[in-house]
């Protein structure tokens, strides 16, 4: 099978299962639990991290690279830090040097304070002569106050490709088709922790991209634009221009496919 037949694949199963009613993604309240095996179909098994490599060691920055004196280590969290007397003139980002990702899986727990606005960029195109730590490309993006959190935002691009709540698909000269829903906006919101840990789980495969936190489907996008979309690129952690603000990662964990 050719890879166009493969990623066409993807994408229409993709499509198909996020296009599922809301109520079809949980089990409502005061189901019965499945069936033991042999006894109808068996309840998928919870995921887990089998394949996934820490690409961050807790420890130190090893393998990323971000401006001096905005990002460090501190018990154990990559933490970027802005105050009144170190402020942004640009958004700015730390780097992971030890490759770039096409199709991949990531994971990470990611804690912001309220008025910090981050993001984990992927696919993504170094703009060296904006500054030495600016990116162009998806973002799956966060803020402290959960507004965006969730949504695929392309920086320096298309901007809001899919927000949160909303299947879309990006046709050709970057034009966004809503295609369905994973669940209202709010209702999602809910799950999301304000000022606490949250865990994101981002899927890349081809055209097809899905932002997840805390095990639910936010945000999914089948980029159709040739011109517009990446297939491969740099993977970085966002620190926004803005007031002072904290941003931090931690657990965080890669899978190529």
């Amino acid at each position: 099978m050719s890879k166009r037949l493969v990623h066409l694949f993807i994408s229409a199963a993709a499509a198909a299962t996020l296009l599922m009613p809301a109520w079809a993604w949980q089990p409502p309240a005061g189901a019965a639990k499945p069936r033991p095996a042999g006894r109808g179909p068996r309840a998928a098994a919870p995921d887990d991290n089998v394949g996934f490599n820490a690409i961050f060691d807790g420890k130190s920055l090893e393998g990323w690279e971000g401006e001096p004196g905005f990002w460090r280590v501190q018990d154990g969290v990559l933490t970027g830090e802005t105050t009144e007397d170190r402020k942004l003139k640009v958004n700015t980002f730390i780097l992971w040097r030890a490759g770039t990702v096409a199709d991949f899986e990531f994971k990470a727990d990611f804690r912001l304070t309220e008025g910090a606005n981050s993001g984990v960029q992927y696919r993504s195109t170094n703009l060296k002569e904006v500054g030495p730590f600016v990116l162009k490309g998806y973002q799956a993006d966060m803020d402290g106050k959960n507004n965006y959190t969730g949504m695929l935002y392309e920086e320096r691009g298309r901007g809001f490709v899919a927000p949160r709540g909303q299947v879309v698909r990006m046709e050709a000269g970057g034009v966004p088709k809503l295609m369905g829903s994973p669940g209202d906006s709010e209702s999602l919101k809910s799950v999301i922790k304000v000022g606490d840990w949250n865990q994101i789980h981002i899927i890349a495969k081809g055209n097809v991209m899905v932002h997840m936190i805390n095990g639910r489907v936010m945000s999914l996008c089948l980029d159709e634009d040739a011109k517009g979309r990446a297939m491969e690129g740099m993977l970085g952690l966002q620190l926004h221009v803005g007031p002072p603000m904290k941003v931090e990662f931690k657990n965080i964990l890669l899978k190529k496919m």
